[in-house]
């Protein structure tokens, strides 16, 4: 496998300890940690014995909008990347159809995964096996695969030698890659190929025969939901299916599931085609990754497969692409609504409450997901309770995942109840934004007009989200209260529920709102004292400096990241004349000098670091080590929390424009773009060298490009839900 110069540097202690297999050997978690035999399926696929039958017989179901039975968690579905509707051709001699369904289901199954090939080699017995279909061989290109998430989650995955087909990524001669790739093995080639067939949608792993312990396939996740505040009933996985989980070899209590976004129509595809665009796919890719870099909870991404003859219609005729993510689970609050809907207020139900299966779904995500605390899993007594611990759990996560986003500039754009993970993970990247001039009320969703999930009502929106799932859950915590214990088997009773109801959420509401609340202002208090160069907290923090930073920056329109970036380098020991140059290079990061106060601007400066040079005065010796410099160690501890790298509105366009017109010398740009994302606080484009520009290299210089402002035309820039 060969790797980058930062990527052997950053996990070779890693990938020397765990052996490696191709995708198709990695190891399946035990029963006890696998979705698909702790939760229930869709009756229409009840099992991979049976999904077998519906593939070669009538894979029709399983490509139809339908409502699931209320029962239902998941639905079995495989990949299958198609144009929709479908292009269904007569037969090709022209005779006469007879039977226009049967027809039909067997043109998709010949277009559905039935015929096994041989595995890549691997060393290992493994239990999948490697399904293609008859009839779809679209052309694949690997545009992107990411070391980090590769790292993180996958350290046992061999991906052959797919990075060396990636180029060397750069800034500024992409289309110059003189670094041949290394000569690679049949056995890389074919860890490479396989990882490409598998995650573009091409070849699927399955077990559908054998023992019931080890049989496997596909799935997509059935969720409801509130769309911007109104019930909009069944949603679900409508271009995501689950291909895969496996245990992290470090951790095997921990799996990460892989996710393929794009991959075609399921279930709950409604009217859609259940494919993604390269543009969104690009989106997606880069910020999952960059979240992370900033510690931020986030789902994480693995790589990006084009299928450049497969082309759909979005706002314009677009290119369709498959993006892999992971995550411990990919469970929603909109799976937990699915189960008990509201039946009163804003929307309509479509399904009838299956209290049951709210128990079962609730049970494996607190014992598995969330791994809860203090819970007696299977006893009696008052410590096998888990309903309130699972709200109050989620609302910490949760909390505390929102507080990064806002001490990050992060706009998610679509806050909707089934876009909110159960574990407190960023998911669902679409019409998101980072913030580039302060503007508290900026709306970054060109669809939100009424601002619903602007900058400053994030934690509001995730609020609501949470008050969804305590009143899911509250018929079973009341239950649980009353009862003593945990409920079981058939503890719904009717003539109890609406007691039960009222008593769960007057338990519970208040302390899951203080719950959320408290962990949101200590992580962002955490956060914001960590850019800020602080390590004590005084009481007066907030009021004395925080807040009236981000007026300065609002009410003068400065770059938010930049600012931070540079109070890096104050000194509170300075002349007037200095600090007075300083503040001129605050002023230099305005998005709109032409608007600018200048007067005001530099008295608000000079009032503010006043007090901010007093407060780190007063903490001056907590920063004093044997031998170092305080202001020194306090400036490297800023610039490893403010991001010298941000992945603005602008860089995004840039890197799908060049995407798009050449994927070849695309992705190397894409690549490094992806490397600066994941080191957002180097100080890439030799931050510190303030000679002469011209000495600098092109690629440095294009780095200092892409971490400024960019196009002054892309401030504020709203993308739409589609994007």
């Amino acid at each position: 496998m060969r790797l980058s110069s930062v990527g052997k540097s950053r996990r070779f202690s890693v990938m020397t300890s765990t052996k490696t297999v191709p995708i198709s050997a990695l190891p399946l978690p035990p029963s006890s940690h696998t979705l698909t035999r702790n939760l229930t399926p869709d009756p229409e696929t009840p099992s991979p014995a049976e999904f077998d039958k519906v593939l070669r017989g009538g894979p029709s179901v399983q490509r139809r909008s339908r409502l699931l039975a209320d029962s239902a968690h998941f639905s079995y579905v495989t990949p299958c990347p198609l144009q929709f509707p479908f292009r269904i051709e007569p037969p090709e001699d022209g005779s006469p159809v007879a039977d226009k369904v049967a027809y039909v289901e067997q043109w998709l199954a010949q277009r559905e995964v039935v015929n096994e090939r041989t595995l890549a080699p691997s060393g290992s017995l493994g239990v999948l096996k490697k399904y293609y279909a008859e009839k779809r061989d679209e052309p694949r290109v690997l545009v992107a695969l990411a070391e980090t998430a590769l790292q993180d989650c996958l350290p046992h995955l061999d991906v052959g030698d797919a990075f060396g087909t990636l180029g060397t990524p750069s800034l500024s001669d992409a289309f110059g890659d003189d670094v041949k790739p290394e000569h690679a093995s049949e056995v890389a080639v074919a860890a490479r190929q396989e990882l490409i067939d598998v995650l573009g949608g091409q070849a699927v792993l399955m077990n559908l025969d054998g023992d019931a312990e080890t049989r496997w396939a596909p799935w997509s996740l059935r969720y409801s939901g509130h769309q911007f505040g109104t019930w909009a009933g069944q949603l679900g996985d409508g271009r995501a299916i689950s291909i895969l989980s496996t245990p992290h070899p470090s951790d095997p209590d921990t799996t990460y599931e892989l996710q393929l976004k794009g991959a075609g129509r399921t279930p709950f595809s409604r009217f859609a085609d259940g494919l993604a665009v390269l543009r969104s796919s690009i989106r997606e890719f880069l910020c999952s990754e960059a979240m992370s870099a900033l510690g931020i909870p986030t789902t994480r991404a693995l790589s990006l497969v084009q299928l450049p003859s497969l082309t759909v219609q979005r706002e314009r005729r677009e290119t369709s692409c498959i993006l892999t993510r992971a995550a411990p689970s990919f469970i929603r609050i909109g799976s937990f609504e699915a189960l008990n809907p509201p039946h009163s207020g804003i929307g309509v139900s479509q399904q009838a409450a299956d209290l049951e299966a709210l128990r079962v779904l609730g049970e494996w995500v607190g014992r598995r997901v969330l791994k809860l605390e203090g819970v007696k899993w299977g006893e009696d007594g008052e410590g096998s309770k888990w309903g309130e611990k699972l709200v109050l759990e989620s609302a910490r996560r949760n909390g505390e995942m929102v507080a990064g986003w806002q001490a990050y500039g992060f706009m998610h754009g679509v806050i909707n109840t089934d876009n909110v993970s159960i574990m407190g993970l960023t998911i669902d990247y679409g019409p998101y934004a980072f913030m580039d001039v302060f503007d508290a009320w900026h709306i970054c969703n060109h669809d939100d007009g009424e601002g619903r999930y602007g900058y400053k009502w994030q934690p509001n929106a995730i609020i609501f989200a949470l008050r969804s799932l305590v009143t899911t859950l509250a018929p079973l915590i009341g239950a649980e209260a009353e009862l003593g214990h945990a409920v079981s088997s058939g503890w719904a009773k009717e003539d109890k529920i609406d007691e039960w109801r009222k008593k769960g959420t007057e338990l519970v509401k208040d302390e899951m709102e203080r719950v959320a609340q408290d962990a949101c202002a200590q992580e962002y208090g955490r956060l914001m004292h960590r850019r800020l160069g602080l390590r004590r907290y005084d009481a007066s923090d907030e009021a004395e400096l925080c807040r009236p930073l981000l007026d300065i920056l609002g009410e003068h329109k400065l770059d938010f990241h930049g600012t931070f970036r540079a109070l890096c380098v104050f000194r509170a020991s300075t002349d007037e004349a200095t600090r007075s140059l300083f503040i001129d290079r605050l002023l230099s990061l305005c998005g709109t000098p032409h608007n600018l106060d200048m007067s005001k601007a530099v008295d608000d400066w000079r009032a503010w670091l006043g007090k901010y040079a007093a407060r780190i005065e007063n903490e001056r010796a907590e920063w004093v080590r044997e031998g170092e410099d305080a202001d020194e160690a306090r400036k490297r501890e800023m610039r490893s929390a403010n991001p010298r790298f941000v992945l603005r509105q602008w860089v995004l366009e840039e890197v799908i424009r060049n995407v798009e017109r050449d994927v070849d010398s695309g992705k190397r740009l894409l690549a490094k773009v992806l490397k600066m994302a994941c080191s957002p606080f180097e100080p890439w484009g030799a931050e510190d060298h303030d000679g002469d520009k011209s000495t600098l290299t092109a690629e440095i210089k294009e780095e200092r490009k892409y971490c400024s402002l960019g196009d002054m035309n892309y401030l504020g820039y709203r993308c739409s839900c589609s994007s």
